[in-house]
């Protein structure tokens, strides 16, 4: 049976503690259920992967009006996230997580709170969305923002252009903050 645990550091983000049945032939394991998050309604309407090589860092990233649920089903990855939501209570709490082999859980990632991974291995990362990809609805927050002190435990890994050049949280406009 899956758990559902609410993150302690980050009101909205939940774990889902998957549970796998094996045997000599393999193993099978449900990763995702919408009733898992009843308190969302919500449709998928996009599904997507991201495959890394050790030592890439994705992010961080955030969405206005995009939720994600992401999966590793091969690999180890970091996740390193923060809440931007200026309204929440959680505010600037930022939470790491290894999720991947041997650790068989699914992050639901509510908007405003930035989202990254840190591939720990090569990884396959799967994620669902309810939102189809819309560019203007992409924003990001530079991954090592002291501001954020997101724990990452790493000082140079491999990033996009893109994830290099973004902002420090205190250096983004309001109308583009959560």
């Amino acid at each position: 049976m899956t758990e559902i645990i609410e993150s302690s550091h980050i009101v909205g983000v939940r774990f889902a503690r998957l549970k796998a049945f094996g045997d000599d032939r393999g193993r099978f394991l449900e990763t995702f259920r919408k009733d898992w998050f009843p308190e969302r309604t919500w449709e998928i309407v996009q599904t997507n992967r991201s495959d890394s090589r050790a030592g890439v860092l994705r992010g961080l990233h955030y969405h206005f009006h995009q939720v994600d649920y992401w999966y590793v089903p091969r690999g180890r990855v970091r996740v390193g996230l923060a809440d931007l939501r200026r309204a929440s209570p959680t505010f600037g709490a930022s939470e790491v997580i290894e999720i991947g082999d041997h650790n068989d859980t699914g992050i639901f990632i509510p908007t405003g709170v930035a989202h990254g991974f840190y591939a720990l291995t090569d990884a396959t990362l799967t994620y669902l969305v309810d939102n189809y990809y819309d560019g203007s609805d992409e924003f990001g927050v530079a991954w090592d923002d002291p501001t954020l002190a997101v724990a990452w435990g790493v000082t140079e890994p491999i990033l996009s252009g893109r994830d290099r050049a973004n902002p420090r949280l205190a250096d983004i406009p309001v109308a583009q903050q959560p």
